[in-house]
């Protein structure tokens, strides 16, 4: 059984509507930055990895369960606890205090572990302060981890393909990273290097599909009697001849995003929502933003050739899905 055998939807012809439909939601996402701009004074929710902080590590003598101890934290209110090395050790990330010390910051906390498992139930291995300045080079160098993917994209997509084939993966990936972005400034998600890692993720699920696209987009241009096609034309069959592939194997990835949503716990739950975001805009931006953005770019830009000359006459309507 094979998923869409007869596709034949023309997905370029509704281009149009897609570009208003990003619009609109990179415009919301722009409005939600600029609101925590002026309310926050920050246009992200950065953690403690990007602000600094009182780190403290403790290890327990016997096993005990991190939601368990983010309750005795605080609950929703809790620091960042993450588990380090053993099953026993956690690192738990508090925010700077300008009115706490590091000391009564490890002291509270080694209060609050003491009243809920006792005081004997663990020790405090190390406690340092973690400057808003370190933080800072996080944020750089997060993004210059983000900028490079970008140009190592172009380069390897033009030795691959055509610099054309780069520059419209390049401009769906931008838009597959902004439009998270502004889900991220409009959920107030916090930023920790856990999502740094998921956007960088996102990255590469979006630019594997794309290139599905575009590699079955060069073996239609290869084949006879291309030249004389229409370009939307090759277009539309090559996005329909990897529908199946696209499909299926956004599906499959959803399907264990979701079970770890549901049942993977408050630890990861921030990076399984940024994956589950990247997977369905990936998916949509490498069929209404990156093929119809060749298109363009050749029509500008005369980079290369998908097909002929475009016909001038009406287009059919998309078909209704």
């Amino acid at each position: 059984m094979r998923l869409f055998k007869n596709a034949n939807y023309r997905f370029i012809e509704a281009r149009r509507g897609a570009y208003v439909f990003s619009a609109v939601l990179l415009l919301v996402g722009v409005a939600a930055m600029v609101r925590n701009v002026v309310t926050d004074g920050s246009w992200l929710n950065y953690g403690v990895d990007f602000t600094g902080g009182t780190l403290v590590q403790v290890r327990f003598f016997e096993d005990v369960d991190a939601a368990d101890l983010r309750e005795a934290l605080g609950g929703a209110q809790a620091p960042q606890v993450t588990r380090f090395g053993d099953a026993h050790e956690f690192v738990i990330r508090a925010p700077i205090d300008e009115d706490t010390s590091i000391s009564e910051v490890a002291q509270r906390i080694e209060a609050q572990l003491a009243a809920a498992f006792g005081s004997d139930a663990f020790e405090v291995e190390r406690t340092e302060l973690v400057g808003a300045k370190v933080g800072g080079e996080l944020q750089v160098k997060a993004g210059y981890a983000i900028l490079f993917s970008f140009l190592l994209t172009l380069v390897y997509l033009a030795i691959r393909f055509e610099l054309r084939f780069g520059m419209a993966a390049v401009i769906a990936t931008f838009h597959d990273i902004m439009l998270t972005l502004g889900f991220l400034a409009a959920m107030r998600v916090e930023i920790a290097l856990p999502t740094v890692a998921a956007i960088l993720t996102i990255v590469g699920y979006s630019l594997n599909d794309t290139i599905v696209v575009f590699d079955r987009i060069r073996e239609n241009m290869q084949k006879k009697g291309a030249k004389k096609r229409d370009p939307i034309d090759l277009v539309n069959q090559s996005i329909n001849e990897t529908l199946p592939r696209t499909v299926l194997t956004s599906g499959t990835t959803l399907a264990v995003l979701l079970a770890l949503l549901i049942l993977g716990g408050a630890v990861i739950r921030d990076f399984t929502l940024v994956l589950i975001l990247g997977v369905v805009v990936g998916t949509y931006s490498s069929i209404f933003v990156a093929s119809p953005a060749l298109i363009e770019i050749q029509r500008k830009w005369g980079m290369g050739t998908v097909g002929g000359k475009e016909k001038k006459k009406k287009r059919p309507q998309p078909a209704t899905v």
